[in-house]
């Protein structure tokens, strides 16, 4: 960074950064500066090189930090920045490759030093870093620079087109942006005077709400990588090469493709394989930060309505829509990108967000006849849970859950067949309905949460979505049969324990011991019949409205009929038992008739003429019970977008 220079080691003793960062003040109209952001520095490529220039910037900063107020330095660098972005849309239809490389040099210089500034400091003490500025004599009272530069990156990031020769200054606004609204990510007071806040609240960010949530979703849809480096923008002007010959090196060297983090030009390694989409990344990171900041005290967040809003390009519907921030967008491109990504945290984070919040997006989700591509990566991420973080496990489940709330999608998903499903190891599946294995995930999904993490929540909401499925599930997989009255079977044990610990306690010596000890018994006891309770619910529901179609779970309670034995006269689960007493009772005694040692084969047969035979008014129709999803979502997404910013692929480029 700098004229010249080339490697990391040589900023601290760079002339030119030394300039910027010393006593004197600068003109922003000295050629200082055309000298400045000419640099052919080679940009890191990694999270480990963005580290090594961090530390390498910061004592930089520091000393800038300390001069700033008199010399008015990094307000005059940012007034260079706000002058070329005024040019830029031009220099794009020019091809005006230069320009553009000198400005997005100019904004990395900038955004460089804002890491180490709001780490240093308040907002507050932020803003009079821009404020500090060398007057002319007679001049009028200064602008706000950094609200022009906030909403000079909203307008460059809506009006720039995305091309090879743009992609890195995109990239840079966006990333900038973050930078900034870090303020508000990693604090836990809600900072709705902040002057950031504010400034894309209100005034021109405001009126540009629509276009860049757009804008943002489009480079999201895209997905474009990094392009190639440019290897010749201008020939030598002599033997000896000359100033332009130079700073066309200095691109085809990495500097075109700064700090993308494994775009073109970087060397082989972890980050490139994880994040080959910088701008795709970051686009969505901003997308998400905004749509999920609070409501200001005066108005609702526009990003958020936006985001709430928006309609497929195909619906030709003139009713006008009741939010002011609405726009229209391609559904089967944004659906394709959200299941290609969904391994990704924020793409999960943005179905959720989607599916949660825009009525639109829901229904054209849930009317696809192609869900399994979206439903498998969901169920993928579920099943491989000791991989993944907490957080991002809750927002596939929760995906789930807002998709059982449809009965269309709980029967569709029972006639779509899938085959060799290769990350499914517990067991070889050469086939089976998408809807029986999305049983059997979320029911490993139970187990592994009983035995390792114990969170309540997400037990009660991987059987709300069992629930929600239960009256429509059919022709289960053998297999998906197993594991439902397996799963009861492992609650059944888990339950007699705990009531024993309980008894024995009882029966122990009185005192401090034993009345301690016996409350926690009781909570813990409450906890299992409630999970009890759902379970009888879920197979209540399935045998009340489909048993017909479903013979593989009649034959698997059947043959662990003896389970449910010490819950038909308990006071808890009288009512529910009623129906499961019926079907074990009707077919245990047509087995009976069929005669001693029937094969598996006859015993299928016999359930499935049997099924037929069964009297409706036998079983006492079940009243289904839907769960939803209703949360606060501003409460629990917050912490989830910061930690997704404070991952440490991001962490290193936006230094938070």
């Amino acid at each position: 960074m700098g004229a010249n220079t080339s490697q990391i080691g040589d900023l601290s003793e760079n002339q030119s950064l030394r300039a910027l960062v010393g006593t004197e003040a600068i003109s922003e109209n000295d050629p200082f500066w055309n000298q400045l952001i000419s640099f052919t520095f080679t940009s890191p490529t990694n999270s480990g090189d963005s580290k090594l220039l961090e530390e390498a910037v910061t004592p930089l900063a520091k000393i800038l930090i300390e001069n700033n107020p008199r010399t008015g330095n990094f307000g005059a660098l940012v007034r260079v920045f706000l002058g070329r972005t005024r040019e830029l849309k031009i220099s794009t239809e020019c091809q005006d490759q230069l320009f553009i490389w000198q400005a997005h040099n100019t904004l990395f210089m900038i955004r460089c030093l804002l890491k180490v500034f709001i780490r240093e400091m308040n907002e507050e003490e932020l803003c009079q870093q821009f404020e500090y500025q060398q007057r002319a004599p007679g001049s009028s009272e200064s602008e706000d620079l950094l609200k022009e530069m906030i909403c000079n990156l909203v307008h460059l990031i809506v009006e720039v087109p995305l091309l090879d020769i743009t992609y890195s200054i995109l990239f840079e606004a966006v990333t900038t942006l973050l930078v900034l609204l870090s303020y508000q990510l990693f604090h836990k007071e809600i900072l709705r005077d902040g002057h950031i806040y504010k400034y894309l609240m209100q005034g021109r960010c405001l009126e540009l709400t629509s276009r860049l949530v757009k804008t943002l979703l489009y480079n999201f849809i895209r997905q474009e990588k990094c392009p190639p480096p440019v290897t010749h923008i201008f020939e030598p002007q002599s033997e000896g090469g000359g100033l332009l010959y130079g700073l066309a090196s200095g691109v085809a060297s990495g500097l075109w493709n700064v700090f993308t983090l494994g775009g073109a030009g970087s060397r082989t390694g972890s980050d490139q394989e994880q994040h080959p989409l910088p701008l795709s990344t970051q686009s969505l990171l901003l997308l998400l930060v905004l749509s999920n900041l609070t409501d200001g005290p005066d108005q609702p967040n526009p990003y958020r309505q936006a985001i709430m809003s928006f309609k497929n390009t195909q619906d030709t519907s003139s009713i006008p829509s009741p939010h002011p921030h609405t726009f229209q967008i391609n559904f089967n491109s944004l659906y394709t990108a959200l299941c290609d990504q969904q391994r990704s945290d924020p793409a999960t984070l943005l179905l959720y967000t989607l599916l949660h919040q825009n009525a639109n997006v829901r229904t054209y989700v849930l009317s696809r006849t192609d869900v399994e591509n979206l439903v498998m990566p969901i169920l993928e991420i579920l099943y491989h849970v000791e991989d993944r973080n907490s957080h991002h496990v809750y927002m596939a489940l929760i995906i789930l859950l807002i998709l059982t709330e449809d009965d269309t999608f709980n029967r569709s998903i029972h006639e779509v067949m899938l085959k060799n499903i290769t990350w499914y190891t517990e067991r070889s599946l050469t086939e089976i309905s998408l809807g029986s294995l999305l049983i059997l995930v979320v029911i490993r999904t139970i187990q592994f949460n009983m035995t390792r993490t114990r969170d309540k929540y997400l037990h009660t909401n991987c059987l709300a979505a069992l629930a929600n499925m239960s009256a429509q599930f059919r022709c289960l997989h053998q297999y998906a049969a197993q594991r439902i009255i397996s799963l009861f079977a492992l609650l059944s044990k888990k339950h007699n324990k705990v009531l024993e610990q309980a008894t024995q306690s009882l029966r122990g010596p009185l005192g401090s011991g034993g009345s301690t000890t016996l409350p926690d018994y009781a909570q813990d006891l409450n906890v299992i019949e409630e999970v009890i309770r759902m379970m009888l619910e879920i197979i209540n529901s399935c045998l009340s409205n489909s048993l017909h179609h479903n013979p593989n779970l009649v034959y698997a309670l059947l043959y662990k009929r003896e389970l449910f034995e010490q819950f038909r006269s308990h006071p808890s689960f009288q009512d529910i038992m009623q129906n499961l007493d019926t079907v074990i009772g009707f077919f245990s005694s047509r087995l009976e008739q069929a005669g001693s040692d029937l094969s598996v084969e006859r015993v299928q047969e016999v359930i499935k003429k049997g099924a037929v035979a069964l009297p409706k008014d036998r079983l006492k129709v079940s009243i289904r019970e839907v769960f939803l999803f209703l949360r606060n979502t501003e409460f629990h997404l917050l912490p989830f977008v910061g930690l997704l910013l404070n991952s440490s692929y991001i962490n290193s480029c936006i230094g938070t």
